[in-house]
């Protein structure tokens, strides 16, 4: 897949429009993800409806405020609009994370005709071979939301790999696209084995205080009674 894009530019749709043009950015993008082609134009009414669910399902999938490792995806945006004009304008909608073509690259033509696309919105998706796992995915991403890039993941064999340093693997929390909303929602095992753990560990400390206490006042009282038999004895 990332020969798709070779001797390419790929443009970030962040406010400084970075550009992509060298192999090892080009690969570095794309090399072992997922890639959704997005055909779409500004004077579409059906593309302006779509927008901000395929919005939402990527970000739910992307941004670290969702899901603590981002998943291996790139969303890159085929503009068919008829001005640059059309263009800028849908980018200042989608996410910027999404990559796209200039407007004036051929290349979008090309795409069009090699993916057969006929109408818009289209979202291709693509495997990291760059074989294709969907015609068209609008469906999909409507009616089953992140559950698809699951079923896209499980059919591409796609596998993540997440390194972390000065942290032990196995302690790693991993997290799902909806595991902000379900931690807000559900006591998770461990959030009970730590109340389990401050409840025996107050007790435990309530404990200590008291055997303290006692073993205070067990003292004074020996002393109390010490000085009274010495009072005696003179």
């Amino acid at each position: 897949m990332v020969d798709l894009f070779l001797n390419r530019v790929l443009v970030e749709n962040n406010w400084e429009q970075d550009e992509l043009n060298t192999e090892r950015e080009i690969t570095g993008i794309l090399e072992n993800r997922i890639l959704m082609l997005f055909f779409a134009s500004a004077e579409c009414g059906r593309c302006q409806e779509f927008l901000p669910v395929l919005n939402y399902f990527f970000k739910r999938l992307k941004d670290p405020a969702y899901i603590e490792y981002p998943k291996l995806l790139t969303l890159i945006y085929v503009s068919l609009d008829q001005s640059e004009a059309q263009q800028e304008r849908f980018l200042k909608d989608l996410h910027k994370k999404v990559l796209f073509l200039t407007f004036d690259d051929p290349y979008k033509k090309e795409l069009q005709v090699k993916f057969k696309v006929k109408e818009v919105p289209t979202v291709v998706v693509l495997r990291p071979d760059g074989s294709v796992l969907s015609p068209n995915a609008v469906q999909d991403i409507c009616h089953l939301g992140g559950d698809c890039f699951r079923d896209w993941q499980e059919s591409a064999e796609l596998i993540e790999r997440s390194f972390m340093l000065n942290e032990e693997f196995d302690n790693l929390n991993m997290r799902s696209a909806t595991d902000p909303v379900r931690r807000l929602k559900y006591r998770t095992e461990d959030d009970k084995r730590r109340r389990r753990w401050w409840k025996l560990w107050g007790k435990d400390k309530d404990k200590s205080e008291e055997e303290e206490q006692l073993k205070d006042a067990t003292l004074d009282r020996k002393r109390k009674e010490g000085d009274k038999g010495t009072w005696r004895r003179r």
